[in-house]
């Protein structure tokens, strides 16, 4: 299979298995879903969804957040761990928001990577689930599947995602990266599967790439 071959076989098949793509993480704003985003790092967003609603019982703005010392938001959030700098970073946002944004999260991907604690994954995640802009946040599920698939050569996630763009239609972002996350957790793990075991992997191994 060539690569193209390979992105339209795999994007049908994706689409078949996962029709529905929910966003994981519990959210009810973009600010909700931003600290999602963030406390999700390093942690999984099952864990996530189980420490947001005290968090979020205490403050579902900046304005609340802003209030709240950042020793309680570290305590709060210790289950999701790197607490400290998550805390930190929390507390950051959330006064930037209000000084230089009026209290709401930025679509722009410049103004979301100023924030503290908001890498370029996070910004893309938000502004795919949060705002509809074509993006495609590629965490270490995608990255080892776009290799395992032959999709990419790249040695870092910001070289998988300049790849995956460029084979993937603009319109299958956002949902793409999803289903993507939801195979690599169901089928294509990280252990459960060497690149020959799993229905895409041998799919797309069968004939000499």
């Amino acid at each position: 299979m060539t690569r193209k071959e390979k992105a339209v076989y795999i994007e049908r098949r994706l689409a078949e298995l996962y029709p529905e793509t929910p966003i994981p993480l519990d959210h009810d704003s973009p600010y909700t879903l931003l600290i999602a985003v963030l406390l999700s790092a390093q942690c999984t967003d099952k864990r996530v969804n189980l420490t947001t609603p005290a968090l979020f019982a205490r403050a579902r703005t900046p304005e609340e957040m802003v209030k709240i010392p950042v020793e309680e938001i570290q305590q709060i959030i210790r289950p999701c761990g790197l607490a400290p700098a998550k805390a930190k970073g929390i507390a950051g946002l959330s006064r930037i928001l209000l000084e230089e944004h009026g209290g709401e999260v930025p679509s722009g991907e410049k103004e979301l990577e100023a924030l503290p604690a908001v890498g370029h994954k996070t910004a893309s995640v938000v502004r795919a689930q949060a705002f509809g802009i074509p993006t495609f946040p590629v965490d270490t599920h995608i990255h080892r599947l776009a290799q395992r698939w032959r999709l990419t050569k790249g040695r870092n996630v910001r070289q998988t995602e300049a790849d995956l763009k460029k084979i993937f239609p603009r319109s299958s972002w956002n949902q793409l990266h999803l289903r993507i996350i939801f195979y690599g957790r169901e089928h294509c793990t990280a252990r459960g599967c060497d690149g020959t075991r799993c229905e895409i992997c041998q799919t797309v191994s069968r004939r000499k790439r």
